[in-house]
């Protein structure tokens, strides 16, 4: 073998490793996994498709899949739109716009877990720092409860979104600096106000853009679990409880509440039907983009 070659398979051995390891192993042991009923102890039994046949019974698994639906839209429908915003604000050349960028984008680079526990601080309905804030100033006369049946879905909501936009906004400024500025010109001089510009010039043009972070952000708000797991581990009620929260809870049980032993069989399945549930939607969405662009 040429040398050449050698210092070639040297340098893809540790990715090629890794990915078999971490990879392609846990997958084939969770394909074959879906099919028994295996809490981790003991001996496998083989049940077929009865993991299938529960996940089909299992209310607690839906009610997750909806409140996945429900997080993901309150979530997209606002952090696309501010982050497009922030974006065209801050492609402007004006003092300060560096800072600022850095700013809305440092929450990217949070851990989920850190950042859940700074906002438990701040959204606690006792005593925390937002209720203070606004019992002092008047705004409310009672603290509210944050974190409760009613509010706690609109709540790491807002969190996702704080922790998202950043993100989104720097990909929209990436974008933007590809337009050429002959194109702006030629559209004042046609008497295109600045509404204007934004609807025929920039939007189509960031078209290939917005596409890849519709994506993006589909993909990441319906396998998104971190921040909710630590702020209300999907409580209360079941309200917050999430797809990969629900999975992660049958594979590593965290609390008393949740499952007494893992179950490793039917989380296998769960796993598996919820990597069918976010390729669907994917698959939709592609299609849906694939017939607009056909359309313009």
């Amino acid at each position: 073998m040429k040398p050449k070659k050698v210092h070639a398979y040297l340098f893809i051995f540790p990715s090629l490793f890794l990915t078999l390891v971490f990879g392609v192993y846990p997958l084939i042991w969770a394909l074959r996994y879906m099919f028994y009923d295996y809490q981790g102890i003991g001996t496998p039994v083989f049940i077929g498709l009865g993991n299938f046949a529960r996940i089909m019974r299992d209310t607690q698994f839906w009610s997750a899949v909806g409140n996945t639906g429900v997080y993901a839209l309150g979530k997209l429908v606002v952090t696309i739109p501010l982050a497009l915003t922030l974006a065209i604000i801050l492609n402007r050349k004006w003092r300060g716009r560096s800072l600022l960028r850095a700013v809305y984008y440092l929450p990217t680079i949070f851990s989920a877990s850190v950042m859940a526990i700074v906002f438990f601080i701040i959204f606690n309905s006792y005593n925390g720092i937002l209720n203070q804030l606004l019992v002092k100033y008047h705004v409310i006369s009672a603290p509210i409860g944050w974190l409760d049946a009613d509010h706690a879905m609109m709540t790491t909501i807002i969190i996702a979104i704080w922790g998202a936009v950043g993100n989104y906004m720097l990909l929209f400024i990436a974008g933007l600096q590809s337009i050429p500025e002959e194109l702006y010109e030629a559209a004042s001089l046609d008497g295109a106000n600045e509404f204007q510009k934004l609807r025929n010039v920039t939007i189509p043009l960031l078209g290939p853009v917005l596409q890849m972070i519709i994506m993006l952000a589909i993909t990441t708000a319906l396998k998104g679990y971190e921040s909710i797991m630590v702020l209300t581990e999907g409580g209360p009620y079941g309200k917050t409880e999430v797809m990969y929260l629900y999975l992660f809870k049958l594979l590593f049980p965290i609390s008393a509440d949740t499952q007494s032993l893992q179950q490793l069989g039917y989380g296998s399945a769960v796993g598996f039907t919820t990597a069918i549930i976010v390729g669907a939607v994917t698959l939709i969405y592609f299609w849906i983009s694939k017939k607009l662009n056909d359309v313009y």
